[in-house]
């Protein structure tokens, strides 16, 4: 993960700032997004954000499970509130600098090139950061990328058995230097389709993804 960019400008350190801060990383984020629209890959980053290697093949790979979470608007919600419809995955948390607002932002550009048959799709983003990712933190940070998108959350119980049954790994890293207790989340950072029955289908690389390629990949399987 990339440090924080600092604002000289700015009395409160960044990382508590995370919704005044989406509006440039979108920026960055939908730079990349056109970058990647004319034809041209983005390098995989090395270390924990490599995606995992997963099989593409339904049913070949265990992945996904039952889970009780509560979602953006403060509703108790499990994995059977979405049966009958696709499900694109991401897991990250809000205070993220670069990878989450990109991959975010790669799945909401996948989705409006399918254009309406999109709507067989819910985009999903499940918080690693449950002490910070509230519901009302995480309402405010969805609306900026997809109407569609629901933000996840629960206790810290609740989220180590979601991330296990999707073999994410996560872990909290402290902001080195940093005397106030800040600190960032590595965490894997592979977008999951699973079906209208709730089985996986198939993994994409979250932040390098092309979009183009993201929404072939949902096509072939609608």
């Amino acid at each position: 993960m990339t440090g924080v960019v600092s604002d000289d400008t700015e009395t409160l350190h960044p990382m508590k700032r995370p919704v005044q801060r989406i509006a440039f990383y979108l920026g960055i984020a939908l730079l990349v997004g056109a970058g990647f629209m004319a034809g041209r890959e983005m390098l995989p980053r090395a270390g924990w954000h490599a995606a995992l290697p997963l099989s593409q093949t339904e049913g070949t790979a265990s992945i996904g499970g039952p889970f009780n979470l509560v979602d953006h608007t403060g509703k108790m919600v499990n994995e059977t509130d979405f049966r009958g419809r696709f499900m694109l995955v991401f897991f990250g948390f809000t205070y993220c600098p670069d990878a989450c607002p990109t991959a975010l932002t790669i799945m909401a550009k996948a989705l409006d090139i399918i254009g309406p048959a999109a709507e067989r799709v819910v985009p999903v983003f499940i918080t690693v950061d449950p002490e910070r990712d509230t519901p009302e933190q995480l309402n405010m940070y969805v609306r900026h990328f997809h109407p569609s998108l629901v933000g996840l959350t629960g206790s810290a119980e609740q989220l180590a058995a979601v991330t296990k049954a999707f073999r994410v790994y996560y872990a909290k890293v402290k902001n080195g230097g940093s005397a106030d207790g800040d600190y960032e989340m590595e965490h894997t950072s592979n977008v999951y389709l699973m079906g209208p029955n709730g089985k996986f289908l198939t993994h994409f690389s979250g932040h390098t993804t092309n979009p183009k390629t993201m929404a072939a990949g949902i096509l072939d399987v609608l």
